[in-house]
């Protein structure tokens, strides 16, 4: 009474706030959803969806259908995928999340020379700066760059490559600011914080040579979730920031930007690749993934061969 095809119709159609939104996710007019949705409910007999002014609301057979066909489908997805790894072909669905600047920077180029190399494999790149927002079960894998001591005990965390974070601030702020001499000077500056994470962004934890650790809790007088505006803030002189090696090493190089109190280190905040205990996190099209990222950190983009000047351990998100 229903095949796969119907299946994989529902399921589209239960996941979308309209009927409209269904028939752009399935490439067809809404006459076209709605004609095949009322002949699908004839044949099984049922009413699976109800449509109002605040959208649609699946029945008590439409969530059956829906919740079973999802389940069915990713059964027999994962089945034609098993099949075709045995015969050495990398196919199937690849969910990556990512954070926005360094999605955009390191990780969709990957996405783009993966999808070229791999026709069969579909994929979709999420960029957020929230990932503890975004359930594990919808992502196969996941780069998150970081302290990771909150991560979920079911997922395993498989290293990508070593970045710092760094104090910076340009040249224009401070021929018009002292620089700090201490960490605790700097409440006394303008500072920039980045809402990236879940992370306690004001607090900022400073560790000497010596060993010994000095917290700052700042007030900032700029703030934003987007890293290219914090940084674009600070090249214009507005404040002292903290910022990822991998963002703000070219600037370093540059002038645009100059380190401040290089003898303390900040908490260094790795690139990591998250992967859930799945069996998409196992499927060949994940680890090959992996692998190519690994790849095109290796050698490390933001450092030629060699630590950068005015880079001591430390480190960045």
């Amino acid at each position: 009474m229903v095949d796969m095809d119907d299946l994989r119709f529902f399921v589209a159609v239960a996941a979308a706030p309209s009927l409209a939104a269904a028939a752009r996710a399935l490439n067809v007019s809404p006459p076209a959803v709605t004609q095949r949705l009322r002949a699908l409910e004839a044949r099984l007999g049922v009413h699976l969806l109800d449509r109002s002014g605040r959208g649609l609301t699946l029945t008590d057979e439409g969530e059956l259908l829906a919740e079973r066909g999802r389940d069915l489908l990713a059964g027999f997805d994962d089945l034609s995928n098993a099949l075709a790894e045995r015969r050495g072909q990398v196919i199937g669905h690849l969910r990556v999340v990512a954070p926005l600047g360094f999605g955009r920077r390191h990780v969709a180029p990957v996405v783009a020379a993966f999808r070229a190399q791999h026709s069969g494999v579909r994929i979709d790149l999420l960029l957020s700066d929230r990932l503890g927002r975004i359930p594990s079960e919808t992502w196969d894998l996941a780069v998150h760059v970081g302290e990771t001591r909150e991560v979920t005990p079911s997922l395993t965390v498989r290293s990508l490559a070593p970045n710092e974070r760094i104090l910076c601030a340009a040249p224009a702020y401070l021929a018009q600011r002292r620089a700090p001499r201490s960490p605790a000077e700097l409440r006394d500056h303008t500072c920039i914080a980045l809402r990236e994470n879940d992370e306690d962004v004001t607090l900022w934890r400073f560790r000497s040579g010596s060993g010994a650790e000095e917290r700052v809790r700042i007030e900032p007088e700029l703030a934003s979730n987007d890293g290219e505006v914090a940084r674009g803030w600070a090249l214009a002189g507005l404040g002292v920031l903290v910022r990822s090696e991998w963002d703000v090493t070219e600037d370093l190089k540059a002038g645009r930007l100059i380190r401040l109190l290089e003898g303390y280190a900040l908490p260094s905040a790795p690139v990591v690749a998250l992967l859930g205990s799945g069996r998409r996190a196992r499927a060949a099209r994940t680890e090959r993934f992996l692998e190519a990222l690994r790849q095109s950190l290796d050698p490390l983009p933001w450092r030629d061969h060699q630590r950068p000047a005015g880079i001591t351990q430390g480190s960045a998100c």
